[in-house]
């Protein structure tokens, strides 16, 4: 099965456009959960057994894991195969280096831990992104674009104009010739970029992040994320983990969850063209 019809079968099972990004931060978890000898994959797994039927993907951040040293590594391996078959997984590691390097980054992560996509920093060009899935149909990845940090903009461009580093990769990236899919990172903190993205890659699908703490549009990710064949992977991972640390905190995880779910599914139902269909819902 390719990367988006899993995507899209899941999507439709769980009603659900929304990604859980797994990001164990000890300056966050309660002082019980650091007590214990290897708190992150306990944590995790609280978290997946609390969300799995209301996600359509989860999206583990490296960072987060290297943070812990080698038991974060280990438990990311564990964090992986813990997370439902049927589950998309998402490595965010935003790789980017030569084509060996690469090779061996898409075997690692692909053949080794089995994850679905990964994040990948498109600098260095095609060489980034066709030794991972140049000949692997049944995976993905997501090219960064247009990222959701305040300073985005300095090297990225003016997407919005059609203009720069984002535009350039929109625009050129769709003409290598892959096995696997080329999604992309488009961050819902610049909404009006959401819609020139779409434009330039109509059949891309897009990893949306930014709608969280980072108070992105999440209007403007539902407008514009879906492509042909799914629907976009829109991402929040502090707003959702560390919705209430003082007591139950899987079970406030759900909670956020589910109610970022319920609000991304009341999007999709308005008439975007018509403006007093918004204005009726608020």
């Amino acid at each position: 099965m390719s990367y988006l019809e899993k995507l899209r079968t899941i999507q439709e099972k769980n009603d659900s456009w929304l990604c859980v990004g797994l990001d164990p931060d000890p300056a966050r978890l309660r002082v019980d959960v650091l007590k214990q000898d290897e708190p992150v994959l306990p944590f995790n797994r609280a978290i997946i057994e609390a969300t799995a039927d209301l996600v359509c993907a989860y999206k583990p951040n490296l960072g987060f894991y290297l943070m812990w040293g080698a038991a974060g590594v280990i438990a990311l391996e564990r964090t992986i195969a813990s997370i439902p078959d049927e589950i998309p997984v998402i490595l965010d590691c935003k790789a980017g280096d030569i084509g060996n390097t690469q090779a061996a980054w898409a075997m690692g992560l692909f053949d080794e831990w089995a994850v679905d996509a990964v994040t990948v920093n498109p600098f260095i060009g095609e060489d980034a992104v066709l030794p991972m899935i140049g000949e692997r149909p049944d995976n993905a990845v997501y090219i960064l674009a247009r990222t959701s940090n305040p300073s985005a903009a300095l090297f990225q461009g003016d997407l919005a104009a059609g203009e720069g580093l984002s535009a350039e990769v929109l625009r050129r990236s769709q003409k290598w010739q892959t096995a696997g899919h080329k999604g992309y990172v488009i961050g819902a903190t610049y909404p009006e970029e959401l819609a020139v993205a779409r434009e330039l890659a109509p059949q891309a699908n897009f990893l949306i992040p930014g709608i969280g703490a980072q108070g992105g549009s999440l209007e403007s990710a539902v407008r514009y994320g879906p492509d042909e064949v799914a629907g976009p992977v829109i991402s929040a991972s502090r707003s959702i983990l560390y919705a209430d640390m003082s007591g139950d905190f899987a079970g406030a995880a759900r909670e956020a969850a589910d109610k970022v779910r319920r609000q991304i599914n009341a999007l999709r139902t308005y008439d975007f063209r018509d403006s007093s269909s918004l204005r009726s819902t608020e």
